[in-house]
């Protein structure tokens, strides 16, 4: 047997080798395989058999058996993924802007009886419901959300056809936009807008960097000064550690002449030897004089040395006859008091 000339009736309406003068007839009556009793369906289609005018059957691929003249192969669909090649439209989007898009439907046919007899021309349905979905999501989105969200957009011209398209016995899978044309007057404007956002966007880095700029320059002056401020604080707290200790080691040292001085006053020649002292002291005050003023105030008998030492020696014959005591309490209220005069707060 010779397998007959077949021809799938999906995709619309189906031309015969005939003159050219002659229109193309309809899907339905276009040459489908002969009945032959014997016939090899192949993989991936799908015949549909009438018999006496009425469906029968849908032969399966591989060998299939017919009853002559009673029996009659009405269609044949391809159970393939078909792509159809939707035509360019023009829609209008939400901010009325008028945009001429293009697309491609690729569907599959998974219910060959409802395909054959749910709808006349399955083509030609299922590309005019994925132009009228297409136009109606556009209006729904403005033209800057159409370029952001063409997946989304695909998404819901998918669905929008299979609630449709499911009495038909297809499958839509998916949904492509191919292109996208706005008018040159739209497109000059956008392209403007691109450049005066990167103007923006320079602009608003550019003070962003002077800010960060100034904002680094005060924190480094702020840390600067807080640095600056603490080496001061450590600086006076240790010259102020230096001059307490230092006042303290001059009053423990002065504390300890006295204590020795009393000591020695205690010894034989004592007195002596404070004398010398006195009267050294006294040279060496007089000798100064007039050094570091103008005005000099000298005692009536400047040239009595010995007299201002006798003098000196009385008022210590008189601090010596107090007792021990109150000489040990004296000289303790003295270390005290130059102990109080160091420490205390410059």
């Amino acid at each position: 047997f010779v397998k007959p000339l077949q021809f799938r009736s999906f995709k619309g309406l189906h031309q015969v080798l005939v003159a050219p003068s002659i229109q193309p007839q309809t899907r339905w009556a276009s040459t489908l395989p002969m009945n032959t009793v014997v016939l090899f369906v192949p993989q991936q289609e799908a015949w549909v058999v009438e018999r006496m005018g009425r469906f029968h059957r849908i032969l399966e691929p591989g060998l299939n058996f017919l009853i002559p003249i009673l029996d009659r192969i009405r269609f044949v669909q391809s159970l393939k993924e078909i792509v159809i090649d939707v035509p360019e439209q023009s829609a209008v989007s939400l901010d009325n802007v008028t945009l001429q898009i293009d697309g491609v439907l690729y569907l599959r046919i998974l219910d060959p009886f409802k395909a054959s007899y749910g709808v006349e021309d399955p083509e030609y349905a299922v590309t005019q419901l994925a132009q009228t979905t297409m136009r109606s999501e556009l209006g729904k989105l403005t033209l800057d959300k159409v370029f952001r969200e063409r997946e989304s957009l695909n998404s819901n011209i998918v669905h929008s056809i299979n609630q449709a398209s499911d009495e038909w016995g297809i499958r839509c899978l998916r949904y492509e936009i191919k292109d996208i044309h706005v008018p040159p007057r739209v497109k000059e404007s956008m392209q403007m807008q691109v450049e005066a956002e990167r103007k923006k966007r320079a602009t608003v880095l550019e003070s962003e960097g002077t800010r960060e700029a100034a904002i680094n320059v005060a924190e480094g002056s702020k840390q600067a000064q807080i640095l600056a401020s603490e080496g001061q604080k450590a600086e006076q707290i240790n010259k102020a550690a230096g001059e307490a200790q230092a006042v303290l080691a001059k009053a423990e040292a002065k504390a300890k002449a006295i204590r020795m001085l009393s000591e020695a006053l205690t010894e034989q020649n004592g007195s002596a030897a404070a004398s010398l002292s006195v009267a050294e002291q006294y040279v060496s005050a007089f000798s100064n004089l007039a050094k570091e003023s103008n005005t000099i105030l000298l005692p009536s008998n400047t040239g009595d040395i010995s007299g201002m030492v006798t003098q000196a020696m009385t008022i210590y014959n008189t601090l010596a006859k107090t007792s021990p005591k109150v000489e040990a309490e004296v000289a303790k209220d003295k270390s005290e008091e130059l102990v109080n005069q160091s420490t205390a707060p410059q």
